[in-house]
């Protein structure tokens, strides 16, 4: 009979479609995991995967068995949920990753708060890019993430937390100014501040805005992945960007009047989702953790309903 192990080996690389990304998700070398999946199919008698196939592909008695594994590993999980939840608070180590465009601005909302609360839980937390957090994940190197979403991968889940509403954060004095709301059509380009290549917020904004990626401000070239740096640049110079609500929070009444304009039309939003791995092993901890994200996240966020067709994609 398969063990629980087996089981979740098969359905990790049913997940990755690799041997390799299974192995590093299972937190076992490659060649261990092979020779247990192997096991399995001389014990019951079929071969559960197409090892010639590219990517790798699952035959017809595989599929079968991977929907009875499922089932199996599910019941195995509940139980020990309800095991932990009775006997024992959670604990063991947790590994956070957070975009650049967040983590400033999210994680004081529930930091202290997760560690009074489970100090058993040790929680790593680790600031990447988007693409740089989903590889990580794959690779079962980050157990979580805060993202933008949607990813469309097939392997991930995504909890949706909030919605985050952009807005145009200006000089004072550039004439747009002067109007309560701005038409994102009067945008000039060349004055438009973006972060680097590789932040989502900047395909998120270039998508809003109509932009393509050669254009820029004037003479200015700047590569970072920090809104703050980008709002003191137009401060001491001229242009404007876009900021999310996160973001803007942070910032004084009087800045806000002075410097910060909504969009006439529709609301550009991102959505913004706790993302872990579908096989991941600690499923238990990302809820604990999802519960006190959520706790934490400010009512003005909380409550915002966006428009679909606003939401802006990531990549």
């Amino acid at each position: 009979m398969p063990t629980i192990s087996q089981l979740e080996y098969i359905l990790a690389v049913h997940e990755t479609g690799h041997f390799g990304r299974a192995a590093a998700l299972a937190g076992v070398s490659q060649p261990t995991l092979s020779t247990q999946i192997q096991k399995v199919e001389a014990e019951l008698g079929l071969t559960i995967f197409d090892r010639q196939a590219k990517p790798i592909a699952v035959t017809p008695p595989g599929r079968a068995l991977i929907e009875h594994a499922q089932v199996v590993i599910d019941a195995h999980r509940n139980l020990l949920r309800h095991a932990a939840g009775h006997f024992e608070a959670p604990a063991g180590e947790l590994v956070l990753g957070v975009i650049p465009t967040l983590a400033p601005y999210v994680l004081p909302w529930f930091l202290r708060r997760f560690a009074s609360e489970y100090p058993s839980i040790t929680l790593e937390v680790l600031e990447r890019p988007t693409d740089e957090l989903v590889a990580e994940i794959n690779r079962g190197h980050v157990d979580a993430a805060i993202l933008s979403t949607p990813l469309d991968e097939g392997a991930l889940e995504e909890r949706v937390l909030f919605y985050d509403p952009f807005y145009l954060y200006s000089h004072p004095e550039e004439p747009l100014m002067r109007a309560a709301e701005v038409d994102v059509d009067s945008l000039d380009p060349r004055k438009l501040w973006l972060l680097e290549d590789g932040h989502c917020v900047r395909a998120q904004v270039t998508s809003f805005c109509g932009l393509q990626e050669r254009e820029h401000l004037g003479s200015v070239r700047f590569a970072g992945g920090s809104l703050e740096t980008i709002c003191r640049l137009i401060d001491a110079s001229e242009g404007y960007t876009l900021i999310p609500e996160t973001c803007a929070q942070t910032l004084s009444k009087d800045v806000r009047a002075c410097c910060v304009r909504a969009f006439s039309g529709g609301v550009p939003t991102r959505e913004i989702s706790l993302v872990h791995h579908r096989r991941s092993w600690k499923v238990d901890l990302i809820e604990v953790l999802e519960v006190v994200v959520r706790a934490g996240i400010p009512r003005v966020l909380a409550s915002v309903e966006p428009d679909e067709d606003m939401i802006l994609p990531v990549r």
